[in-house]
């Protein structure tokens, strides 16, 4: 079955290239101009991934992801943006998008993109259990639902994926190159600051202490290392 794909772009000759490069790759492509209209059909379709760019007419991408996560929609997000400031990029992150690229790009690196976060959405839970538990966070394999203290935190697809990860690899010292390629799927022009970014977002969420954290370490020089006990 063709992956159900919702593509929100105002310009229409973007719209039109995308679409085609998408068709072809044989996904199954929706499109919406604005941004309240890309929310209201990502609220009441099933989609695989939402393609969603920031600057929209009504309600910019931002606001239409925020609203997303918002609503419990896990749906993964490519977000597009023509701004190459950190700043943007880590707001995006931080409202709940799963990946980002720079406007302009090339066909294939969207398309890298794309297959990369279907991939990971995809992937098996980890472990046969249905539930992992460490500190004060308990993780529902079966519904994807994280909990802190008892309160449902909301994760973004690729923190889902990154905490998944470091579970499966629970006392293992990992590179931020070995994440990149097992989380994120790709190697090449991704930096290892996207990394540390989702690595903080864990620990604002899921740790008692960010700034102090005991499930989420550093190593220095080489990497991080989950741990489910302080230690």
């Amino acid at each position: 079955m063709a992956k159900r794909l919702l593509l929100v772009e105002d310009e229409p000759g973007l719209v039109l290239t995308l679409s085609d490069l998408l068709t072809a790759e044989a996904y199954e492509v929706e499109t919406a101009g604005d941004g309240q209209t890309a929310l209201d059909l990502a609220s009441q379709d099933d989609f695989s991934l939402i393609i969603l760019d920031v600057m929209l007419p009504i309600k910019n991408g931002f606001d239409v992801c925020r609203d997303l996560r918002q609503k419990g929609i896990r749906t993964p997000v490519l977000m597009l943006t023509a701004r190459g400031q950190l700043a943007d990029k880590v707001l995006g992150l931080k409202l709940g998008a799963d990946d980002y690229l720079t406007k302009p790009f090339e066909p294939p690196e969207l398309l890298a993109r794309v297959e990369a976060l279907l991939r990971r959405v995809s992937t098996e839970h980890p472990g046969s259990a249905s539930q992992f538990k460490f500190g004060s966070v308990t993780v529902d394999f079966r519904t994807t639902q994280v909990r802190f203290r008892g309160r449902l935190v909301e994760l973004s697809a690729r923190e889902y994926q990154l905490l998944c990860y470091f579970i499966q690899n629970s006392g293992t010292t990992l590179s931020r190159e070995q994440l990149l390629r097992e989380v994120w799927d790709y190697e090449a022009e991704v930096q290892t600051r996207t990394v540390d970014v989702h690595v903080a977002l864990l620990r604002q969420k899921l740790e008692t202490d960010p700034k102090n954290p005991v499930h989420f370490l550093t190593v220095r020089g080489l990497g991080y290392r989950f741990v489910d006990h302080a230690e």
